[in-house]
């Protein structure tokens, strides 16, 4: 039947405009309230131009732009029903026997495939521009210290060390991660390169072992090099740091650094390394649902705003919908948070909040086309 194929592509069409312009309006007012909030981090810091603080903001939108999705498609598919329901559009096609799964159908596959779009073309984009605004982040607004990367087996840490010289800083780099516990990290056949406030190179340490320590690497069978002589090895040597294994796994390179395709390699390398994966883990199952959770929100602002406007309490469904879409969020959060801790399956943390939402979008409809 033509007509509910016309009328399909006409709703996906008006879900489309309106779901792109909320989306837009939303990572602006994002926005603006991030360069607000780094600008007070940046009030007490002269050195800190504005400009930079707006590229950080602004490396951090297609980030945004795949974490407020749900919500865009939910609001936008509220206000695009709305107003078809009011210009009694879709209320003549149902009167003339279109069934709501009929007009829904381009909606939901156009909400899906930008979810698709999202994990698939932006993702990588997004991971590689959030990563350069949290470097940026690190330099201006927090010092520069620790920074991290993990390679192989391999973990290159980035510390200050005023050891040698005020304001200097110590590269450490172990070839392999022997062994990984609560409060204890060892890397076998570790070089560490002790450089001034200007990067110039002032010496160098070899050790068979480092172990992190509270407040301290033990350097074991260390020797010092020099730029012009070798020194003794000595039994131990301690290398001061405040950092602490809590800290270097969160370090490791966040979820939100990586694209959805490097993400289960990541999660192999953590693993091999000894380090928990729960995080990396979670954030791909997430992006993995974000289409079947795009669709499912076009499912949800429809069966919320597709009340007729004689019936009364239009207003109050809308904004009914608009607290279930905080509610999925809200439940994203707290099994995400038990995800992590290991209380329950990773698989079952991120696809519960889409699982929830359709059936509640499903009985709603249902309610409305047969009810």
């Amino acid at each position: 039947m033509q007509i509910p194929r016309v009328l399909a592509l006409y709703v996906g069409r008006v879900f489309l405009v309106s779901t792109i312009s909320v989306l837009a309006a939303l990572i602006a007012i994002v926005a603006l309230f991030d360069v607000i909030e780094l600008t007070r981090r940046a009030a007490g810091r002269a050195d800190v131009p504005f400009a930079s603080l707006v590229e950080i903001s602004t490396l951090k939108l297609p980030f945004m732009a795949i974490e407020i999705l749900p919500f865009a498609v939910l609001i936008g598919g509220l206000v695009a029903f709305w107003r078809l329901t009011r210009s009694s559009e879709l209320i003549v096609a149902r009167a003339g026997g279109v069934s709501a799964w009929q007009f829904l159908a381009a909606p939901v596959l156009a909400g899906a495939a930008l979810g698709v779009i999202a994990i698939t073309v932006i993702s990588p984009v997004s991971a590689m521009f959030y990563a350069r605004a949290e470097r940026l982040d690190s330099v201006l607004l927090r010092g520069g210290a620790g920074t991290l990367g993990l390679s192989g087996g391999g973990l290159w840490v980035k510390q200050p060390d005023d050891a040698l010289t005020p304001g200097g800083a110590a590269i450490l780099h172990g070839e392999r991660i022997a062994a990984v516990g609560p409060e204890r990290l060892t890397l076998e056949r570790v070089s560490v390169f002790r450089l001034g406030p200007d990067d110039r190179f002032l010496g160098r340490i070899e050790a068979d072992r480092a172990v992190l320590e509270p407040r301290h690497w033990r350097l074991e069978n260390a020797a010092s090099v020099g730029p012009e002589r070798m020194g003794l090895r000595e039994p131990a040597v301690a290398l001061p740091t405040d950092l602490t294994v809590a800290r270097l796994q969160d370090g490791l390179a966040p979820p939100d650094t990586l694209s959805f395709w490097a993400l289960p390699g990541f999660v192999r390398v953590l693993e091999d390394a000894g380090f928990s994966a729960q995080r990396h883990r979670l954030r791909f199952n997430a992006l993995l649902a974000l289409p079947l959770l795009a669709g499912t929100m076009v499912l949800v602002s429809a069966g919320f705003s597709m009340r007729p406007a004689r019936r009364g309490g239009v207003g109050v469904m809308i904004a009914a919908g608009v607290a279930a879409g905080f509610s999925l969020f809200v439940l994203t959060k707290v099994v995400g948070e038990f995800g992590i801790s290991g209380a329950l399956p990773v698989t079952l943390a991120a696809w519960t909040p889409t699982g929830v939402g359709l059936m509640l979008a499903v009985a709603m409809l249902l309610h409305l086309e047969d009810g």
